[in-house]
């Protein structure tokens, strides 16, 4: 726990909705794409979070079936929690539904709103040259926020020196989804298969 949090103040809820609501938009390759900055705010800026709490938030989030924007829920859960160290339950629970509504509305109420009026208008110019090259244009973004969230998660276990066998198996397996057409599913199966047997 961060006893720093359990003095959090209207300011401070409003900075946590405020963030939200702006890393909203930046949401293109889904939350998940925007966690290196939720980090470097969360854990590094604020430290209203732990880096092992914001990786179980994550982890936990993305084990459970559901969208993967689930993670969000967690990580207000847990500033919650934090926010609320050493108080009644009845402030723990005021503090846990603060912090959930603040981050969950705040990252998909402005980005809900924009798709909504986004898709009206692409679909009806669905055909222009424009709209496609933006399109495919969004691609390498998408995959370049996708790596910089495995390398946020992947380095709170050590470098590529410290933990070679992490780095190792996390290339490897970016390699085995990208190059075969075997189905996400069976790969989550290996890999629980690996961790039960303790061999990951």
């Amino acid at each position: 726990m961060n006893p720093s949090l359990a003095a959090m103040h209207a300011a401070d809820w409003l900075h946590l909705l405020g963030y939200f609501l702006s890393v909203s938009l930046l949401t293109v390759g889904g939350a998940i794409a925007t966690s290196p900055d939720m980090y470097r705010v969360l854990v590094g800026q604020q430290a209203w979070l732990t880096p092992a709490q914001f990786n179980n938030s994550v982890a936990i989030a993305q084990a459970a079936p559901g969208p993967n924007v689930l993670f969000i829920a967690l990580l207000g859960l847990q500033i919650g929690i934090n926010a609320s160290a050493g108080q009644p339950a009845w402030v723990v629970w005021a503090h846990c539904t603060l912090a959930v509504a603040c981050t969950m509305l705040g990252v998909l109420l402005p980005s809900s709103l924009l798709m909504l009026g986004t898709a009206r208008w692409i679909f009806k110019r669905r055909d222009h040259r424009a709209l496609r090259a933006f399109k495919q244009g969004l691609a390498p973004i998408v995959i370049g926020m996708m790596l910089a969230t495995a390398l946020v998660l992947a380095s709170n276990h050590g470098s590529p020196t410290q933990a070679p066998g992490l780095w190792l198996l996390s290339v490897a397996t970016m390699l085995l989804v990208w190059r075969t057409r075997w189905h996400l599913l069976w790969w989550l199966g290996i890999g629980a298969v690996l961790g039960a047997l303790g061999w990951v």
